[in-house]
């Protein structure tokens, strides 16, 4: 489902049992690769582009996610700049036969729109209209200024 008045896309689907772990649960890989294509979806739709991940930070798992659980991946996004896009990708799971889910992951990525040529484009501009969005658009500038103090602390070892 793609909302775009609140420019957020929605991915609902069943675990499947190829998705599991050694722990009978859903692998963190599986989680992140849905996150990876319900971010992208929604880049590539703010954008109009095709998108490249640029940075995933902050991927929290709080709560396993079972076989045969309705997942729920809700990806929006969180601010723009130039080229690049910061989405706020949220995961949800519980029993299909209840209404009711859990959080279970939580991560803001980043994505640039390309050309054909694998070039930055203009993306257009995300505006803030609510409480809320203006709080995850604070969010995410708070982000970018903690990577920016990660990687100026990294670069003697980089």
């Amino acid at each position: 489902m793609i909302d775009t008045i609140n420019n957020t896309v929605t991915l609902r689907f069943l675990a499947e049992p190829s998705d599991v772990n050694f722990g009978g649960k859903v692998h963190g890989g599986a989680v992140m690769k849905w996150i990876d294509q319900a971010g992208y979806a929604c880049a590539a739709n703010w954008s109009g582009q095709y998108c490249v991940t640029v940075y995933v930070g902050g991927i929290r798992f709080f709560k396993p996610i079972s076989i045969g659980d309705m997942v729920e991946i809700t990806a929006s996004v969180i601010y723009t700049g130039n080229s690049s896009m910061h989405i706020a990708i949220n995961v949800q799971a519980g029993n299909p036969r209840r209404q009711e889910r859990v959080k279970t992951t939580h991560c803001v990525m980043v994505f640039a729109a390309v050309d054909d040529n694998g070039k930055t484009v203009p993306v257009p501009k995300w505006v803030p209209e609510t409480p809320a969005a203006i709080e995850m658009e604070n969010y995410a500038k708070k982000l970018m200024a903690l990577r920016q103090n990660i990687e100026d602390e990294m670069k003697p070892y980089m």
